[in-house]
């Protein structure tokens, strides 16, 4: 007579054995048990117009590809990209190729060299690098708060850094020269390593700067405020990117006369360790 009953415990245990001899006998880093092998990362550098270049991966047998253009930040894009580099100088341009488990599995760097700003698109705003001592001369600072904020230019650091404690706040501000009618872009690139405490950080056009001791107020065109949303921990790029509240993020300034107006970046808060800024920018556009 054969048995209909069949031993749970030789089941399970046989279920065990069968299991255990699928698994893969490594796993990478992650512990995912992906296995990912290198790839090749490099890419090819193709000038289609002046100021504008077309990016294309030599292999795309990976998931997604990474661009970081001018040490802005990887982010995602195409195995074929085109970028538009408007200002005269020389830019890295950095790409991974991401892999099974989010590993980079292959890297490329080219190097380009821009002979000439865009007649169109050129930036506006003198020193907005804040490498030299004649960027950071382009610059003045106007003093808010008696105390608890500092702006500190330049300094060999290659950026603008604010700290500021106690609600104090303090602004930096240049002159440029607009057309009636003419619309212009605003950007730069913004970062802290640490989180921000009840802070604002803004980017006015205004007609003229109120004396010293006197607050900056206006239309806000670039935004970053923990009210808000965003700041609450570290953070690291354009700021059309990374901010927040897209009433105050805009970045898009319509010239309502022609003559000077004033580029002001405010900020201050209860904590800023170390906010940075680069890259700033005031552009035509259409």
């Amino acid at each position: 007579m054969i048995t209909k009953y069949i031993n749970k415990g030789l089941l399970l245990s046989s279920a065990i054995l069968f299991f255990a001899s699928c698994s893969p006998d490594t796993v990478d880093g992650e512990g995912n048990g992906l296995s990912q092998e290198p790839v090749d990362g490099s890419f090819k550098v193709e000038k289609t117009a002046e100021n504008r270049y077309r990016l294309t991966t030599n292999t795309n047998n990976y998931i997604t590809t990474k661009w970081n253009v001018d040490e802005e930040g990887f982010t995602i894009g195409k195995n074929i990209q085109d970028i538009f580099l408007p200002d005269k100088g020389t830019f890295v341009i950095r790409h991974q190729a991401i892999g099974k488990g989010g590993v980079v599995a292959g890297t490329g760097t080219q190097t380009i060299t821009v002979p000439a700003d865009d007649p169109v698109a050129g930036n506006i705003i003198q020193g907005g690098r804040f490498d030299f001592p004649e960027d950071v001369a382009k610059w003045s600072i106007h003093k808010i708060s008696a105390s608890g904020a500092q702006w500190i230019l330049g300094n060999g650091t290659g950026v603008a850094t604010i700290v500021a404690n106690g609600g104090g706040q303090q602004a930096i501000y240049q002159a440029v020269n607009v057309v009636a009618g003419q619309k212009y872009s605003i950007d730069l690139v913004a970062s802290s390593n640490t989180a921000l405490e009840d802070t604002w950080f803004e980017v006015y056009m205004l007609n003229s700067i109120p004396p010293d001791g006197q607050d900056v107020s206006g239309t806000i065109y670039r935004n970053i405020n923990t009210w808000d949303g965003c700041g609450k921990s570290s953070f690291a790029g354009r700021v059309s990117s990374i901010g927040c509240n897209g009433d105050k993020n805009g970045g898009i300034y319509t010239a309502t006369a022609t003559g000077t107006v004033y580029l002001v970046i405010k900020c201050g808060g209860k904590t800023v360790n170390a906010l940075s800024i680069d890259k700033v920018e005031l552009r035509k556009t259409t």
